[in-house]
């Protein structure tokens, strides 16, 4: 691996910058970050996805001065959170339209759209995840795909 063209992926931001120095992230901090993540699933799986972004906006709200690590793993989960909130409120305003659609089109359309929902409900699942793991290695990380309602 050529070292010279890679740059490492910032703890801090989760980027591939240089502008932060490496600081030792404390087992807190980690705990905190991996909070955000989990307790978004967690209560999103337990609410239908609509109360999700509960857990990270706390942790945000709670934790955000007090080092850069938690901050930045915080306002991505509750980003994705927020993110699938407007997907869920989004699909329930056009499931109208979809079933007309799906008629008109013999059952393709809603096919199609089934398969994007199962494709969003696994991602809904398995990247707060894989972000947690990352928080837990003192890793950055940031979600693939995601509107960025908190900067």
């Amino acid at each position: 691996m050529d070292t010279a063209t890679s740059t490492p992926t910032c703890p801090v931001c989760g980027a591939n910058c240089t502008g932060h120095a490496s600081p030792t992230i404390g087992s807190e901090a980690r705990g905190w970050s991996v909070a955000a993540h989990l307790g978004g699933l967690g209560a999103g799986l337990l609410s239908g996805g609509t109360l999700g972004f509960l857990a990270p906006l706390f942790v945000w709200m709670a934790r955000r001065d007090d080092d850069a690590f938690t901050e930045h793993h915080a306002k991505e989960a509750l980003n994705f959170q927020l993110t699938a909130l407007a997907a869920i409120v989004a699909s329930v305003v056009l499931a109208i339209p979809m079933v007309i659609i799906g008629v008109l089109t013999l059952g393709v359309g809603l096919l199609l759209a089934g398969i994007a929902v199962v494709a969003a409900v696994i991602a809904w699942f398995v990247l707060p995840i894989v972000a947690a793991s990352r928080a837990s290695s003192s890793s950055g990380y940031r979600y693939p795909v995601c509107i960025r309602f908190i900067r």
